[in-house]
């Protein structure tokens, strides 16, 4: 199947229906009121992650998604049905895009991540909703609210653990056969790789790392020579990047000056995505089923807008990515040249990272470049790991802060409202102890003119 990553299409959104304006008619029954019933809720279009998809090409075919519109409403109070919301599959690692704001509404990484990207539109009322005791015989009722309409730019960035750069004929394709199981087409011509080649890089059992192989890029390619900068965008998601830099070129060419071209490249490619790419800061990120009880709205449904949780680096600039020099192609050097040479390469980089001397060829010193990456890429994810056992710990203990406050908080209202109430049952008590002193057998005080019964 032909590889496609990027697909244009159109979701929209069912109306809501309509409200019903409708009376009690039934026999004995005068005036028997209003009875309309309200519309169904507009069908939502969402977009869900599925591993069984490795392209777009289906997208190229059926370009239009619409949901169901609800019914309207019935008499008997009867409501209308909602409209069914329909899912669309894409690849993991999809990002959508809105084309009017060019804004990311979505970025789908894991499989099974579902985000709504349409909602359906809201019930219309019926007129039993404005029944009141001045208005016992409402005619007035309220359509449904149209549902949202988009046409959403659909890219497809690969995911993986590596990405090779390099100008072409550098030797990428030749390094990811040798090291994995991926069988690319390599040709002693430029441009022989014309899509992104995906391998997995088995160090020994349970370690393991994906490596991902994109066109070469040439100078000029942000202007759009040669295949252009459109397949850098399948290196967002890498944790680390190898640039490939063929130390003896057919050309004669000076491979620290390509090399330097490659980094231009990644400039000038990063200050036009920092221009057009947008994202929504209000995205709500939405992982696993459409049952999941997280980043649910007012009325209970999945938001229709995520930023996926890939790796931070994924929002930095590839020219500012971390970045391995690989020199390869060595064994066309004399053996006694090797040293000398690459030394001479490193010094007119100034290059301060890691840097390998490799033949993809033959195989040499491949093995050590694979367990360092791997060892790299552990370290990484050790640290990720803990990061979020951070995070997971101090929002924990936030809760726990919270709670505590709300329960002393109660506690210091019950005290309170306790004093309060024996301080009223004290004064009632004085109050009462002081009327039965100075009063009569009958509760009443005796009068100033009363006879003295001695004097009798």
């Amino acid at each position: 199947m032909k590889f496609v990553d990027e697909a244009r299409i159109n979701v929209i959104a069912g109306d809501g229906g309509n409200g019903c304006l409708s009376f009690r008619r039934e026999k004995y029954i005068p005036r028997g009121g209003p009875d309309g019933g309200d519309g169904g809720d507009g069908g939502s279009v969402f977009l869900r992650a599925t591993d069984g998809l490795n392209t777009l090409a289906d997208f190229r075919h059926k370009r239009t998604y619409t949901a169901a519109r609800g019914e309207n409403g019935r008499g008997r109070n009867c409501s209308g049905a909602g409209g069914e919301d329909i899912f669309v599959d894409v690849p993991i690692g999809t990002v959508a895009r809105d084309r009017e704001s060019n804004r990311v509404v979505a970025d789908l990484d894991t499989d099974g991540m579902t985000v709504r990207v349409a909602r359906g539109g809201f019930h219309g009322l019926g007129n039993t909703r404005y029944k009141s005791s001045t208005n016992r015989a409402p005619r007035r009722t309220s359509d449904g609210t149209p549902g949202e309409r988009r046409e959403l730019q659909l890219e497809l960035r690969v995911l993986a653990d590596v990405g090779l750069l390099g100008l072409p004929n550098a030797g990428k394709s030749t390094l990811i056969s040798r090291v994995s199981a991926a069988r690319p087409k390599i040709a002693d011509y430029p441009f022989t790789t014309l899509h992104p080649n995906l391998g997995v890089v088995a160090i020994e059992a349970h370690r393991s790392f994906v490596m991902a192989d994109i066109p070469g890029l040439v100078e000029g390619a942000a202007d759009g020579h040669g295949l252009g900068t459109r397949f850098l965008k399948h290196l967002a998601r890498t944790h680390l990047l190898l640039h490939l830099v063929d130390v003896a070129p057919l050309d004669g060419s000076d491979p620290a000056d390509n090399a330097r071209t490659i980094v231009a490249e990644l400039e000038r490619h990063d200050t036009v995505s920092a221009t057009t790419d947008g994202e929504d800061p209000e995205a709500i990120a939405l992982d696993g089923a459409v049952g999941d009880s997280t980043g649910r709205d007012a009325d209970g449904q999945l938001d229709g807008q995520a930023v996926a949780s890939h790796p931070a680096a994924a929002h930095q600039g590839l020219a500012g990515r971390q970045r391995w020099l690989v020199l390869n192609k060595i064994d066309l050097l004399p053996p006694d040249e090797r040293e000398s040479h690459c030394a001479a390469i490193i010094a007119a980089l100034e290059h301060e990272g890691p840097v390998y001397r490799v033949s993809a060829a033959s195989g040499d010193g491949t093995r050590a470049l694979c367990g360092d990456i791997m060892t790299h890429l552990e370290r990484e994810r050790e640290a990720a790991a803990a990061a979020e056992a951070r995070r997971v710990a101090a929002e924990a203990a936030r809760v726990r802060i919270a709670e505590e406050a709300r329960a002393a908080k109660a506690a210091a209202a019950k005290t309170i409202a306790a004093a309060e109430a024996l301080t009223d049952e004290v004064t009632v008590a004085a109050n009462r102890a002081t009327g039965t002193g100075t009063g009569t057998s009958h509760g009443k005080a005796a009068p100033d003119d009363a006879p003295d019964p001695e004097r009798r």
